[in-house]
């Protein structure tokens, strides 16, 4: 009896996803629950396991295509085990001798184009001997072409003569400027749509931003003090990020529009404070959520920080992860970014955007000083928030920085 493969449901915001690859071949026997099929989406890629126990008889779409939830992707021969048991036995009688015999040469396994294939026919060029310069060592036709060239004997070539009295000296050759090959790659599901929402935000929002600066001098001091202790006690380092988290709900309930989004005609405030950390992935930028922010402790906002990060780098942030947040925090500054405007999380009123500390001069007590300064930045919808509520919520986020004890008494 056939059984289809279906594209699963993933989340009520999720309505399509892309075939990535498939783990299994037609033909192949798969037991009950076998990964058969990864799936892209463009929050998370995701496994579909078997849903019996069989052959995978037939795939309708291969990797690359668009599917939509419920769609079918292939079909399970539930039958097909059962006839497929004695042909394995049978396969594993084969002589040592005659599987050798079978191999295909190396020659032939070498992952070539098939222009590559033709111009090393045409040549007499060994495709093994080949080095590839095309994605994941794919050997290209120039990669044929230049390893031919580099076999051939070099063929004599009649000197031209001189004009005799030339004009005008004509221009040198330009030199060799090395590899200009071109190489289109599909935008993944994700990367799509992080480029479909922020044109979006730009469309829908009235963005603008506003900049304040930061002394980072208390934070460094207290961490350098603190770090010790703090890392035997949680398991975790004293990072930057448990200090703007909890800034920023200070500076939220301080200024309360900032935590809101618009739906119509009607600002929805949130009185709850579930932040969104974004973090750098491979695919793209992902904002995980620390739910309940102003309930956990600077050691859970490190701790859950750290696993966001790892888990996004190793691509096993679940839905649930990426889901809600009323407000963002970026910190380009560990790229190295001095300043910047960061795009809003839509539909969130407002993100923070944190810098590189730099040694900078600045004037302290009529005396200047050298100081660890941070550039911080505000992006927020000018359809809610006004210009004074931003230039305040930035100027809150730096008093509870420069002078982080406040943190706690706030």
């Amino acid at each position: 009896m056939p059984a289809h493969i279906v594209v699963p449901e993933v989340g009520e915001s999720i309505v399509e996803a892309r075939v990535a690859r498939w783990m299994k071949n037609v033909g192949d026997v798969v037991a009950l629950g076998d990964p058969l099929v990864e799936l892209e989406t463009d929050k998370v890629n995701l496994e579909v396991p078997s849903p019996v126990a069989g052959v995978l008889s037939r795939i309708d779409h291969q990797a690359g295509a668009d599917v939509k939830i419920g769609e079918v992707l292939g079909v399970i021969d539930e039958s097909g085990a059962a006839a497929a048991a004695p042909a394995a036995a049978a396969q594993a009688e084969v002589p040592a001798a005659a599987a050798a015999a079978a191999k295909v040469p190396d020659s032939d396994k070498t992952r070539a184009t098939p222009t590559a294939k033709k111009a090393a026919e045409q040549n007499d060029v060994n495709l093994a001997s080949v080095k590839g310069t095309g994605v994941a060592g794919r050997v290209m036709k120039s990669d044929v072409e230049q390893a031919a060239k580099g076999s051939a004997p070099a063929k004599a070539v009649a000197p031209v003569p001189a004009p005799a009295a030339p004009a005008v000296r004509p221009p040198a050759p330009r030199a060799a400027s090395g590899d200009r090959s071109e190489e289109r790659v599909r935008m993944s599901k994700r990367r799509a749509t992080i480029a479909r929402r922020l044109v979006e935000v730009q469309s829908t929002a009235a963005m603008l931003s506003t900049f304040n600066e930061v002394d980072m001098s208390g934070v460094m001091a207290l961490r350098e003090r603190r770090k010790v202790a703090f890392k035997d006690k949680n398991g975790v380092n004293l990072g930057l990020s448990s200090f703007f988290v909890k800034a920023a709900i200070g500076a939220l309930k301080a200024i309360p529009r900032v935590n809101s989004e618009l739906q119509g005609d009607e600002m929805v405030l949130k009185h709850y404070y579930d932040i969104g950390v974004a973090v750098g992935a491979a695919e793209g930028l992902v904002v995980p959520v620390l739910r309940d922010a102003d309930t956990m402790s600077f050691a859970q906002v490190e701790q859950q920080v750290r696993f966001y990060a790892k888990a996004a780098e190793e691509g096993t942030l679940s839905l649930a992860d990426l889901k809600g947040g009323t407000f963002t925090i970026t910190n380009g500054g560990v790229f190295g970014s001095l300043l910047s405007t960061p795009i809003l999380n839509p539909p969130q009123a407002g993100i923070l955007g944190l810098h590189a500390i730099k040694d900078r001069p600045i004037a302290v007590g009529g005396q200047v000083v050298i100081r660890p300064m941070m550039y911080i930045a505000l992006t927020y919808d000018h359809r809610i928030i006004d210009g004074s509520e931003a230039v305040r919520f930035l100027v809150k986020i730096k008093e509870l920085i420069e002078d982080p004890g406040a943190l706690l008494i706030d």
